[in-house]
């Protein structure tokens, strides 16, 4: 599950720069996202669980902190940061996260984390790091600044997620959670300031697809329902049968699969020396299965 989300979040940033080459700002891009995502769940839950739709004050505490510091955050920082800085840099800086998790479950809930989890943790740093060659670019202040905030509120989203869902179905912890992302973005940017108009039209799919179009809106959908509400289900719902610092390292696939994405649509190069970093990458996801 872990590593199917890993692979539409992959699919997705693409996707999303398409989207903010036409102008439209991250904050704009995760309004729409996570009202589209609370919409959906939210539908899905009253079809299928509507009992669901009941909650404990304690419980709207924790969604209330869990869309406002995890969803909101960690998806607009991730939306400026990759407009900033190419996506495999902003990913790398993301996706620290685990070693965050696997820390906070060590030193502050005094879990016990196997020395091969720490192994792991370092080949897939390592991997990350050769896979985006992070030493030929050119560092964006601005855009660093929010993939480290990203990477903080990933890992604060991971833990709170974890929790969640051990009273509650990923579905509809995802909808609470979505619902105060949504009202978090409503009062930042008000809807009746929405630029409607910037979503109409259709707009070139850049790179080795750049002679092909596709309507704004069927991006936007596929932002919101394969971007979105499919692969954070699938993420939450492996938080209770693997935990969170294992679902952080598996998580780590999206930069390899993002890398590839990238070269294939893009045209972004793909050398030897990223070739290594994805295999590390992967062999560092592998070992941490066996750490159970």
């Amino acid at each position: 599950m872990v590593a199917a989300a890993a692979t539409l979040f992959a699919v997705n940033a693409p996707v999303v720069k398409v989207i903010e080459h036409t102008g439209t700002a991250a904050q704009r891009l995760t309004e729409v996202r996570s009202a589209g995502a609370f919409v959906g769940l939210a539908l899905i839950v009253l079809a299928f669980r509507p009992e669901a739709v009941a909650i404990s004050r304690r419980e709207l505490v924790l969604v209330a902190a869990l869309g406002v510091g995890g969803l909101a955050l960690v998806q607009w920082s991730y939306f400026f940061a990759i407009h900033r800085v190419p996506i495999g840099e902003a990913l790398l800086i993301q996706d620290l996260a685990p070693l965050l998790v696997a820390l906070w479950a060590r030193f502050v809930f005094h879990e016990r984390v196997r020395r091969r989890l720490w192994v792991a943790l370092a080949l897939s740093v390592t991997g990350l790091v050769l896979i985006v060659e992070l030493w030929r670019g050119k560092l964006d202040g601005l855009g660093i600044t929010a993939a480290g905030i990203a990477c903080l509120s990933f890992s604060f989203y991971l833990l709170l997620a974890e929790r969640g869902s051990r009273r509650r179905d990923p579905i509809s912890l995802l909808a609470w959670g979505f619902l105060f992302a949504s009202l978090f973005w409503a009062v930042v940017e008000p809807w009746w300031t929405f630029p409607g108009q910037d979503f109409r039209g259709s707009t070139s799919l850049l790179g080795h697809l750049g002679s092909l179009h596709a309507p704004l809106w069927l991006l936007v959908v596929w932002m919101i329902v394969l971007g979105s509400i499919v692969p954070y289900s699938l993420l939450v719902a492996a938080l209770p049968r693997i935990g969170a610092t294992r679902t952080a390292i598996v998580a780590m696939l999206e930069p390899v699969v993002a890398i590839l994405v990238a070269w294939a649509w893009l045209g972004e190069s793909l050398d030897g020396l990223q070739l290594s970093g994805a295999a590390l990458t992967l062999v560092g996801i592998g070992l941490a299965q066996t750490a159970r």
